[in-house]
């Protein structure tokens, strides 16, 4: 698949593949930028991405990413749109300090990896009913209907910082009535 890349800034890097099997492409960060603690940070790639139609633009975290700088892409995964690909519109990562201390970035850091993605449009047929039986909800399989939170309460200890699971981790309880 051959993608229009524009850069902003003639000296930006384009993305590149860090092994000839990496699913995704590396983008870096285009200017220096701090990110305070516990703060959201939008950081400029210098790039403009024209997604083919039917498709969208994944930004995933790399791997070492959060593990080495404490930072996350705070939106999960970004979502780049085929129609985001005007003159300006330019790919930015969403980053999230999960540190108690500033994190630096610097032009160049590699913070995220983006992948194309299929993106099939659907319809809806509206229906009375699906299934017969209510499987349960987040964690439920195989717990009858209830999810355990063990992992939440684990989560606050390692972090240190109670209200993270309530930001960041699947802390619902689901009781299957």
């Amino acid at each position: 698949m051959r993608l229009r890349i524009k850069r902003l800034d003639s000296t930006v890097t384009l993305p590149a593949y860090g092994t000839d099997e990496s699913a995704g492409f590396d983008l870096a960060a285009a200017h220096d930028a701090t990110v305070p603690p516990r703060q959201i940070v939008l950081v400029r790639t210098g790039l403009v991405i024209e997604v083919p139609s039917g498709h969208f633009l994944a930004i995933f975290a790399r791997s070492s990413t959060p593990l080495k700088r404490g930072l996350m892409v705070a939106n999960g995964v970004g979502v780049i749109d085929p129609d985001y690909s005007g003159p300006d519109d330019e790919v930015m990562i969403q980053v999230l300090n999960v540190t108690d201390a500033p994190v630096e970035v610097r032009r160049g850091d590699r913070l995220a990896q983006g992948i194309i993605l299929q993106s099939p449009r659907v319809t809806w047929q509206e229906v009375n009913e699906l299934r017969a039986v209510t499987r349960g909800g987040f964690g439920a399989t195989g717990n009858g209907g209830m999810a355990e939170l063990e992992n939440c309460e684990i989560f606050a200890e390692l972090s240190g910082d109670a209200s993270l699971p309530a930001l960041f981790s699947p802390c619902l309880q689901f009781v299957n009535p």
